[in-house]
């Protein structure tokens, strides 16, 4: 599994690739992270406002979208993604 993180102005977003057979997981873990169940170990979620999940040509893409005076620190989401990919294994 390989992510592309780029940092905008409201957020963050994610492109997942190389998911091999892991899309319905990883479409399920994302699922629950966009619905505040986010099962990953951090407060960062705090910061968010909305996720949008959408599959790609090459796997999967999340726009992360910060609350208002708040920036997402992007080495919290790759230790997100990290964790994640660990949940797959």
């Amino acid at each position: 599994m390989k992510t592309r993180i780029t940092r905008q102005t409201d957020g963050v977003q994610i492109q997942v690739s190389e998911i091999g057979d892991h899309a319905d997981a990883l479409m399920e873990a994302f699922q629950a992270c966009r619905e505040g169940r986010c099962s990953c170990p951090t407060t960062e979620y705090e910061k968010v406002e909305s996720i949008d999940v959408a599959p790609s040509d090459d796997g999967i893409s999340l726009t992360v979208k910060s609350k208002e005076g708040t920036q997402i620190d992007v080495a919290e989401i790759e230790q997100c993604l990290a964790h994640t990919r660990q949940q797959l294994e």
